[in-house]
């Protein structure tokens, strides 16, 4: 049975390819046409010009890593910010919680500008102002400093996040987006394992400042490698011309298309999960199950080691044989497992620190495969022109989600497994809910997300 998506789930060709004009061709029966553009000759799309170098490979996972960087690398010294800042611990928590509201504010603003201005400018700004942000981080007086400049480094670093998965859509539709982003995924799938490591082991010669050192020189490296391995994806013919308000449409259009709307709320529950793991598991492993920071790294690698396994899995196994709704209800039902076994064992049985561990790995590894069927799917409803603004909602809402679930596991001040346990299995149960009522094969027949350009 076909799941929500637009084209062929067997489809492996590199299709999408970019252009001022675009061919409506059929897709699966009884789907919505699919937005199928004709190559410009002399335009450096890359599109329908073969499977891209691993120069930009790498470069795309770097800009997707930075995001993970940004968020895990200073994970370890959290505890050494309250003190060293005379703050309380869920303040400081404030510094993760708003740099995911940046993330989440700032995609809308360079999503939109990418599919107005062509990928690389928006994308190199994005990527300068990370730098300098991340260099205030590194003299923040206090914590006020710090929050403000963690937005901004949040707002400026999403740039990649959402560039990069435009520049995706570009060139890929289909089992080809889903097996370039699983590319991708290899190279920034690697972020949060190291991130954790390399983090506790700066605490042990730096502090806390040491580690938004290395993210300047990281925002650094980033932006002379963008500046001179990526090319413009997206012409100068088939950009919006229009300005906020035919960016407010467009949006508008593809929040009223239920099969978008559904897989985009999919994808925040989801990343409300992850987030509110990741705000929660440094104080629980260290406070209640008295880790050192060395080990929490370890483990929380461990879990990032399962999301970057079953997203190649996923693009290079999973999706050739299985129809990509089959794949959403199937990571959906191990999520919801994971959470309820969470729960159960953190109230019901005490196995210790295994017993929190082993449901948690479970989570990740199904979150490898349901996050980027997600944005595939997504993704596929919209043609190129519109894929900045379309991977911004998803993006915003991905991290809008994190932000207000990742301060819940610290809820009355205190760490606590029972509440990360429970925002773990609430935002599973919501996303399956979710996925089910929004996201019925037959509703795809209807769909129209971001076909309309008319009006830009």
């Amino acid at each position: 049975m076909p799941g929500p998506t637009v084209g062929p789930t067997d489809d492996t060709s590199t299709a999408a390819t970019t252009t001022p004009a675009s061919v409506a061709t059929p897709a699966t029966p009884g789907a919505a046409p699919v937005a199928v553009p004709v190559a410009v000759p002399g335009v450096a799309s890359g599109a329908g010009q073969g499977r891209p170098g691993w120069a930009v490979i790498a470069a795309l996972g770097g800009l997707a890593a930075l995001g993970p960087l940004t968020t895990d690398l200073y994970l370890p010294g959290l505890p050494a910010i309250a003190d060293d800042l005379v703050a309380q611990p869920a303040a400081v928590q404030l510094t993760l919680t708003f740099s995911m509201f940046g993330v989440a504010a700032g995609q809308l603003l360079f999503g939109p500008l990418s599919d107005r201005f062509g990928r690389r400018p928006p994308l190199l700004a994005g990527l300068v102002l990370y730098t300098l942000s991340s260099l205030v981080c590194v003299f923040a007086p206090n914590l006020s400093v710090l929050i403000a400049a963690r937005f901004v480094q949040g707002a400026a670093g999403s740039a990649g996040l959402v560039i990069g998965r435009a520049v995706s859509r570009d060139r890929f539709q289909g089992v080809a987006l889903l097996r370039f982003l699983a590319s991708i995924a290899l190279i920034s799938g690697l972020a949060p394992i190291l991130a954790p490591i390399v983090g506790a082991q700066l605490m042990r010669f730096t502090s806390w400042r040491g580690t938004f050192g290395v993210l300047t020189a990281l925002g650094l490296l980033l932006t002379l490698v963008s500046l001179g391995v990526l090319r413009e994806t997206l012409p100068p013919e088939t950009r919006h011309a229009g300005g906020v308000g035919a960016t407010l449409r467009t949006m508008g259009r593809l929040l009223r298309n239920l099969p978008f709307l559904g897989l985009a709320l999919t994808s925040s529950l989801a990343f409300g999960a992850l987030f509110g793991y990741i705000s929660g598991s440094s104080t629980v492993l260290q406070h209640v199950y008295h880790v050192s920071p060395q080990t929490y790294s370890l483990l929380f690698g461990l879990n990032s080691f399962a999301i970057v396994v079953m997203t190649q899995v996923n693009g290079r196994l999973l999706a050739p044989r299985f129809t990509q709704r089959a794949l959403m209800l199937g990571s959906l039902a191990a999520a919801v497992a994971a959470g309820v076994a969470l729960v159960l064992l953190t109230t019901v049985w005490d196995f210790g620190l295994a017993g929190f561990c082993a449901p948690l790995f479970v989570m990740m590894g199904s979150l490898g495969v349901l996050l980027p069927n997600t944005a595939a799917q997504a993704l596929g409803l919209v043609e190129p022109q519109v894929a900045g603004t379309a991977s911004a909602l998803l993006g915003t809402g991905n991290f809008l989600c994190g932000a207000v679930v990742a301060p819940l596991s610290s809820l009355g001040g205190q760490p606590s497994a029972v509440l990360l346990a429970l925002v773990v299995l609430v935002c599973g149960v919501l996303a399956t809910v979710v996925y089910l009522a929004l996201c019925r094969p037959e509703r795809q027949r209807t769909g129209d997300a971001g076909r309309k350009t008319d009006d830009s």
